[in-house]
């Protein structure tokens, strides 16, 4: 089962991400068979930490719980919430296999919950641009809550031209970067 998990940052707490950056990476590590794909998000400014996004297949939703509120930026306090949702890979890919590489153009992590009957569950126009791209579901797969997706574009706005405005609730755009070690 394929599982979205992304944490955002408490404000003001990037000194405490960054005193526990390789225990955060160490415990990615333990996981990097099943992670579909990872990385920072960043306020407008490109590197002011705002969260850390991780798509990951686990067992089932219990093993994705242990999973986000194990974290140690978690534990510790650095994070101020976490959305935790099924996720269907519709690329069937990893992030790693993106044919547009880790670098070049702007990425971006874009997340519109859902309102009303689902959308977007098709990829759209430009799956070249798409580096991760899925709904969110609920725990037991069967009810659609929106849909998260990774994108190479050329501003925010591109970005969110990825999802139909009108069947969601809300749209974020977040800068976003490939994760890992570096």
């Amino acid at each position: 089962m394929e599982f979205f998990c992304y944490h955002r940052d408490r404000p003001g707490s990037l000194t405490l991400r960054e005193e526990l950056v390789e225990d955060h990476w160490s415990y990615m590590d333990r996981y990097a068979r099943e992670l579909i794909a990872r990385g920072p998000t960043f306020a407008a400014d490109g590197e002011t930490p705002t969260g850390s996004v991780h798509i990951v297949d686990l067992p089932d939703p219990a093993a994705a719980r242990a999973f986000a509120f194990d974290e140690p930026n978690y534990q510790a306090g650095a994070y101020r919430d976490v959305l935790l949702r099924r996720w269907r890979n519709r690329l069937g890919r990893t992030m790693w296999d993106f044919p547009g590489g880790d670098t070049g153009g702007d990425r971006y992590l874009v997340i519109g919950l859902g309102s009303g009957q689902p959308a977007d569950l098709d990829v759209p126009h430009g799956r070249g641009e798409l580096i991760a791209y899925g709904p969110l579901l609920s725990d037991d797969g069967t009810l659609w809550l929106g849909t998260a997706a990774l994108v190479r574009a050329p501003d925010p706005e591109a970005a969110r031209a990825v999802l139909t405005p009108a069947r969601y609730a809300g749209i974020e755009v977040h800068d976003w970067e490939f994760g890992g070690r570096r």
